[in-house]
């Protein structure tokens, strides 16, 4: 998970700086050491490390914070908004040509950084808000590349225009953005080809694009795991071609983080999304002030409302209902099966907490429990049970369970388990009805967890 390294160490200053009662300049300054090697254990910028130290450093130690009545609180406040404003302070999204004028947006990257599934991803975000994307294959080198973005255009319902791999990609380009002003589309994203690393070829290829074509936005795709060389490759396509903004890809992965905190400073180019997995749905908007919140171990609790929003489709009936019989106790295996269901959706239930405030440190220790085959076996069960099963789970004599046990594949003991978890659910839903009613549809847009 990203950042997680970098999170606990972080957690682990602001411990020692809260169980102070009051704090000396030399408090503040050890505190401060820990968190520059931190940083630069997370592969953020040296320059970048040195300047951020320096501004915490000079507001901290003024005379409000140290005389405060909570002068640790103090320090972690300047300390989120000083990471806010290394970040980029303000989101930034892509800038829309007005009217039915077409939008033209140039995706470029190296190989690898996942640009094309990036480019679909865009596509699908665009949608959402009532965009109308042409994907242009412009990557005319690299083998199956046209496929791929064909294969995820369609997944994402998105038209894809191709001229097949023995075109000049700006050939290409000006035949896609003719194709939509045929047939109504308002944006043209191009995918264009990456290289294994930076060369005149791509750069001259990219420029070539650029001439022939108005692109109103250029954006570049870069592998958050690559860490300081990924603010490298940002800062050369830069200086080279222009950008407009930034996109971290694989930021789910086991990133040190330092390029997300590197980027805005190091280039000036603000970062517009972060690609947080594989699916295409996967990709969320840039906000500073959130990920430094995840950074500091205090949660992400609006872009899990979002989350929950853009994935889970509520039946606003069928909620209330929902929500009374979880308050009377009578929550039953259809519904289990429905969390589970909207948990997936989600990215899983490790993804849900670590959004959660104050999971931090303990997220390792969760992550170890949470057993991804154990939730499959319980899903198995649940499906091996008939309508009527679901719905009453009183149903559920010695037989029945040695039919489900059978077409779950599990032993007998694992049912019985599983069964008496849920009657204890059932029980700690009914204590609990204040989480379990209209106030948690109000904080997480409906969604319901299996626990």
């Amino acid at each position: 998970m990203a950042f997680e390294s970098l999170t606990d160490k972080l957690q682990n200053v602001f411990k020692n700086l809260r169980s102070k009662g009051r704090l000396t300049e030399e408090d503040v300054k050890t505190a401060l050491k820990e968190v520059k090697l931190a940083l630069l254990e997370a592969d953020v910028n040296f320059k970048v490390v040195k300047q951020f130290i320096k501004a915490v450093e000079e507001r901290a130690i003024g005379a409000d914070v140290m005389n405060g009545l909570n002068p640790g609180q103090m320090v972690i406040k300047i300390v989120n908004e000083e990471m806010v404003a290394l970040m980029g302070s303000e989101t930034t999204e892509i800038k829309m040509q007005p009217g039915k004028s077409i939008t033209t947006i140039m995706m470029c990257g190296l190989q690898g950084a996942g640009k094309t599934t990036t480019t679909a991803k865009i596509a699908g975000k665009l949608k959402l808000k009532g965009k109308n994307s042409l994907l242009a294959a412009c990557d005319v080198y690299r083998p199956a590349a046209i496929k791929q973005l064909q294969i995820n255009g369609e997944k994402q319902q998105v038209d894809v225009f191709s001229m097949g791999d023995n075109q000049n990609p700006v050939d290409i380009a000006k035949a896609a953005i003719e194709h939509a002003r045929k047939h109504g589309h308002n944006v043209v994203i191009l995918d264009t080809a990456g290289r294994l690393h930076i060369d005149e070829d791509m750069m001259a290829e990219l420029a070539a694009i650029k001439e022939q074509v108005e692109v109103h936005q250029t954006l570049l795709v870069v592998d958050a795991m690559t860490g300081q060389d990924a603010v490298t490759v940002a800062k050369e396509f830069d200086e080279k071609i222009g950008l407009d903004g930034v996109v971290l890809s694989k930021m789910d992965g086991d990133t040190r983080g330092g390029a997300a905190l590197s980027v805005k400073a190091v280039t000036g180019k603000p970062i517009l999304y972060v690609g947080m997995g594989e699916k295409l749905s996967d990709l969320e908007q840039f906000y500073p002030d959130r990920m430094a919140s995840r950074i500091l171990g205090m949660g992400d609790v609006l872009s899990l409302i979002e989350k929950a929003q853009e994935n889970i489709s509520i039946d606003e009936d069928k909620e209330k209902e929902m929500a009374a019989r979880m308050k009377k106790g009578k929550f039953d295996f259809e519904d289990y099966l429905e969390s589970m269901k909207q948990m997936r959706k989600m990215g899983g239930l490790t993804s849900i907490l670590s959004m959660m405030p104050g999971m931090g440190q303990q997220l390792g220790n969760i992550e170890s429990m949470i057993d991804e085959k154990q939730l499959a076996r319980t899903e198995a069960i649940i499906l091996s049970m008939t309508p009527q099963e679901r719905k009453n789970p009183k149903l559920l004599n010695l037989s029945r369970k040695s039919r489900i046990a059978r077409g779950a594949g599990v032993d007998m003991a694992v049912v019985n388990r599983f069964v008496k978890q849920f009657e204890q659910s059932q029980k700690m839903m009914k204590q609990m009805p204040q989480l379990m009613g209209g106030k948690r549809r109000g904080r997480f847009g409906g969604m319901k967890f299996p626990f």
